[in-house]
C-alpha cells in the first residue's frame, strides 16, 4: 500500500485508527473459547470483524505471539492471512522492533514482507543505516523507525543533547531521511510526548507517524492531532488495551466496537477540523 492509498482509506473510513492486536491469552475471556482450536486467533477474528470498518490499520505486537512459540506464530500468521483475505484494504503493521544488521535484518525483512506479507515493520535504528536498509527493498512496504517513545526510559537516550544542543531523537529523524523517502519510511512517536510532535513535524513534515499511547497509556488524541497532523493526515494512532479488553463477557466484541467507534468519531471531528474531509 502506498501513501496515497493509505490516505484514501483514512478519508473513506473517516478514521486514522490503528487497532493494536496485543492479544494476551491470559486476558481474553477464556471461558468463551473452551474447545476452540485457537483461542487467540478466534478472539482476534472477532475483534477484527467488529472493528474493520472503523479503523485503517491493525498492529499485531510480535511479543504476544512469539512468547507462545509455534502456536503463537501460527496465530500471528493466521491473523494476517484473515485480514488479507477478508479486509484487504487494511494496513498491517508487524510491531516487531527489529534492529540487527546485514543478513540478519534481511532475513527478518524476508519473513515479514516476503512470507507473511505485512505492510510495515517497526525497526530500531540504533545500529544505523544498515540495520534499516534491508526493510526498504520491498515495493509499497514500509519501515517504521523508532524515533521518540512514550516510556520513562526515553529520557535515558532519546532526549539527551549533543554539544550543539541537538537531541538524539532529532538526530535520528534528520539522519534517517537520507536513507529513504516519505513513501518508504514512517516513524514511531509516542502519544504521551504530546507537544514534542511539533519538533518531529519540523524535521519530518511529510512522513506518516505511528502514534501508540492513547487510551490506557493516557495520551491525548487532541494534542496528537494538533501537533502531528499534516496534509496527508500523516497519523496512524494506535489503541490496544482500551479496545481489546473493554469487556470480558460474551459481549466483548460488541463493546470493543463501541470503544473503537468512540475513537473513530473523535478522529472524524479532527479530520473535519483540519479540512481533510
Amino acid at each position: 500500500m502506498d501513501r496515497q492509498q493509505l490516505f484514501d482509506q483514512i478519508r473513506a473510513k473517516r478514521s486514522f485508527l490503528c487497532v493494536g492486536l496485543d492479544t494476551d491469552i491470559k486476558k481474553i475471556p477464556a471461558g468463551l473459547f473452551k474447545g476452540k482450536d485457537s483461542p487467540v486467533f478466534t478472539f482476534n477474528k472477532a475483534i477484527i470483524d467488529a472493528t474493520a470498518d472503523l479503523c485503517v490499520a491493525y498492529k499485531p505486537n510480535m511479543a504476544f505471539y512469539e512468547s507462545r512459540g509455534k502456536e503463537g506464530i501460527a496465530d500471528f500468521e493466521r491473523t494476517v492471512a484473515y485480514i488479507r483475505t477478508h479486509y484487504p484494504e487494511q494496513f498491517i503493521i508487524a510491531d516487531a522492533k527489529r534492529g540487527d544488521i546485514g543478513n540478519t535484518s534481511a532475513m527478518y525483512a524476508e519473513y515479514f514482507f516476503g512470507s507473511v506479507k505485512v505492510d510495515a515493520v517497526t525497526v530500531a535504528p540504533y545500529m544505523g543505516e544498515d540495520s534499516v536498509a534491508p526493510f526498504l527493498g520491498y515495493p509499497e512496504r514500509w519501515a517504521i523507525v523508532l524515533a521518540l517513545t512514550s516510556n520513562k526510559g526515553a529520557e535515558d537516550f532519546q532526549l539527551t543533547t549533543d554539544a550543539e544542543g541537538e537531541r538524539l531523537f532529532e538526530k535520528v529523524l534528520r539522519r534517517s531521511q537520507r536513507w529513504a523517502t516519505a513513501d518508504e519510511m514512517m516513524y514511531v512517536v509516542g502519544a504521551t510526548q504530546g507537544r514534542l510532535l511539533a519538533d518531529v513535524r519540523r524535521l519530518a513534515p511529510d512522513h506518516f507517524i505511528l502514534v501508540p499511547g492513547i487510551g490506557v497509556q493516557g495520551g491525548s488524541l487532541e494534542e496528537v492531532t494538533h501537533y502531528g497532523m499534516n496534509k496527508w493526515c500523516g497519523l496512524l494512532v494506535n489503541s490496544s488495551r482500551a479496545i481489546l479488553y473493554a469487556d470480558n463477557t460474551v459481549s466483548f466484541s460488541a463493546v470493543a466496537r463501541q470503544a473503537a467507534s468512540k475513537v473513530q468519531q473523535e478522529m472524524t471531528a479532527c479530520l473535519v477540523a483540519k479540512d481533510l474531509l
